[in-house]
C-alpha cells in the first residue's frame, strides 16, 4: 500500500493518492497532498477544504463539485481555477476524503 511521510508519521493512501483513513488527515497532510498535486494552498483553497471536511462530518460522503458550489457557495469558476484538472477529485483528495461518487 502506498504511503506518505508527513512530519515523521506514515499516512496510508490508496493507488490514486486518497487517504485510506480520513481520520489521518491534518493540515500538514493536506499541505503534502497539495504539494504532490503542484498546488500551493491559499485561503481560498482552505475555504473549500474546510467546507468539504464539515460536509463529510455532516453527511458521511465526500461532496462533489455541484454540492461544493451550491451548498458551500464556492463559485464554479473558482473551483476550476483552484483545483485545475479535476476540482471535485482534487478537493476531496486534499481534504483527506474519498473520491466523490461520479468522479472519474
Amino acid at each position: 500500500m502506498p504511503a506518505l511521510q508527513v512530519n515523521g508519521s506514515t499516512v496510508n493512501v490508496n493507488d490514486e493518492g486518497f487517504l485510506v483513513n480520513p481520520a489521518d488527515w491534518t493540515e500538514e497532510v493536506a499541505a503534502e497532498l497539495a504539494r504532490l498535486e503542484n498546488i500551493q494552498l491559499t485561503d481560498a483553497h482552505w475555504a473549500v477544504i474546510q467546507f468539504c471536511r464539515k460536509d463529510f462530518e455532516d453527511t458521511g460522503k465526500s461532496p462533489g463539485v455541484r454540492r461544493i458550489t451550491k451548498v458551500g457557495g464556492i463559485p464554479t469558476k473558482d473551483m476550476y481555477s483552484l483545483f485545475a484538472g479535476g476540482p471535485g477529485k482534487l478537493a476531496a483528495k486534499i481534504s483527506g476524503l474519498a473520491k466523490p461518487t461520479g468522479c472519474l
